[in-house]
C-alpha cells in the first residue's frame, strides 16, 4: 500500500520538516497542495530556481511526489487562460519530479444547467488535458463540490481522452454528502480512478459533520480499502487532513503517524 498526504495537513511546516517527517512516519510520498502560505507551488524558490535541490532532497529521503494538487476549476470560464497557464506550470514540475498526476476541481456550475456544465467541463478538460499530455501527465478530476456524484463525473469522463484525464476519488465526499455507496462509485468510475483521498468524519447531532482521525468516524474506510484492493487498485492512499481550512483539527505530528498506523493495519 502506497501512502501519501497533502500539505494542507501541515500548513505551517517548512519543506525540510515536511520531507523529514514524511520519511520518519513511514509515508511513501507527498502530495503538494501549497507550501509556506503559497498555494501556487511553482512560484516558490524551492520549486523554481532551487527545484533540482528539492528533487534530490525528496528522493534522498526515499520519497516521491505523488501528485501536484492545483487550484484549477475546470468549469470556470472567466479564468480559463489563467487555469491553463497553471496546468502548464504544474505539468512542467510533474515532468521534473516524475509525477504522473495533477489534481483539478470541477468547480461550481453556478446558473448553468447540468448539461451545459458537462459540455463546458469536457471542453476545458480536453484543452487542459492536451497540455498535460504533452508532458506525459494526466489531470485528475476530484469527486468534490458540484461534481461529487459519480453520475456527473461519469458524464464528463465518457467524453474526454482517457490518456489525459482521470478521476481522483475522494472517499469521503460522495459517501458523506450524498450517501453514495462506495460500490456505486466504483461501478461508475472504476476505469478512471487513479488516485484517492482519505478522510473520516462523523455526523453531528445538530446536523452536519465533524472531521476526525481516520478510523474514529463512521465513513467505512475499511470496506472501501477492501473494495479498492479487490478491484485491483494500486494507486496512492492519500491523507487529506484539512488543517489549513480547519485549524481546530489535530496537529500534523499527531494525525500523520496515526494515519500510517491505521492504514497499515488494514493490510
Amino acid at each position: 500500500m502506497k501512502l501519501s498526504f497533502t500539505t494542507l495537513g501541515c500548513p505551517d511546516w517548512e519543506l525540510d520538516r515536511i520531507i523529514r517527517s514524511a520519511a520518519e512516519y513511514g509515508f511513501d510520498a507527498v502530495d503538494f497542495r501549497g507550501l509556506a502560505g503559497e498555494m501556487n507551488l511553482y512560484k516558490l524558490p524551492a520549486f523554481s530556481g532551487g527545484v533540482t535541490r528539492t528533487r534530490e532532497q525528496i528522493r534522498g529521503a526515499g520519497l516521491a511526489v505523488s501528485c501536484f494538487s492545483s487550484s484549477v476549476h475546470i468549469v470556470s470560464k472567466d479564468n480559463f487562460e489563467r487555469n491553463l497557464a497553471e496546468i502548464r506550470e504544474y505539468a512542467k514540475l510533474c515532468s521534473f519530479f516524475d509525477t504522473r498526476y495533477i489534481r483539478v476541481f470541477g468547480g461550481s456550475i453556478g446558473d448553468l444547467s447540468r448539461d451545459e456544465a458537462v459540455r463546458t467541463a469536457v471542453r476545458h478538460l480536453e484543452e487542459m488535458g492536451a497540455v498535460a499530455k504533452e508532458y506525459g501527465v494526466k489531470l485528475l478530476l476530484e469527486t468534490h463540490d458540484d461534481w461529487t456524484a459519480c453520475a456527473d463525473v461519469l458524464a464528463v469522463m465518457k467524453q474526454v481522452d482517457p490518456e489525459a484525464a482521470g478521476v481522483l476519488w475522494d472517499l469521503h465526499h460522495p459517501y458523506r454528502m450524498l450517501g453514495e455507496r462506495p460500490e456505486e462509485t466504483w461501478a461508475a468510475l472504476g476505469p478512471w480512478i487513479h488516485y484517492t483521498h482519505v478522510k473520516d468524519s462523523y455526523k453531528k447531532p445538530e446536523g452536519g459533520f465533524q472531521y476526525c482521525l481516520p478510523g474514529e468516524g463512521d465513513v467505512p474506510l475499511k470496506s472501501m480499502h477492501t473494495l479498492l484492493q479487490e478491484r485491483g487498485y494500486d494507486g496512492y492512499y492519500t491523507l487529506e487532513w484539512e488543517k489549513k481550512w480547519h485549524p481546530e483539527l489535530a496537529e500534523p505530528d499527531i494525525a500523520f503517524p496515526q494515519y500510517v498506523q491505521f492504514m497499515r493495519s488494514l493490510s
